[in-house]
């Protein structure tokens, strides 16, 4: 992995890193990587965004096996269900 160093950061800026990190149970590292993926994040747009989607799902298609019928894995998926809110399936 590399690394980065930052520079004169205010110390207002460090306080409520810290105060995060904490609160997140993270290290001062880990809270300021989060942060920035998600400020990055929202700077992407929606072509961005709906190519990293693309790109999930192609990593995902034909990556499930199983030797049941559809129908059997699909009922086997609703008894797993844990109770939650009423869903109108």
């Amino acid at each position: 992995m590399s690394s980065i160093t930052l520079k004169d950061v205010p110390e207002e800026l460090l306080v409520r890193l810290r105060t995060a990190a904490a609160r997140d149970r993270r290290s001062l590292n880990q809270e300021a990587i989060v942060l920035i993926e998600g400020g990055l994040a929202a700077r992407e747009t929606a072509e961005e965004r709906a190519q990293r989607q693309v790109t999930a799902w192609r990593s995902l298609a034909g990556g499930w096996t199983s030797d049941a019928a559809f129908e059997d894995e699909v009922a086997s998926l609703y008894a797993a269900r844990m109770a939650g809110r009423d869903v109108d399936l």
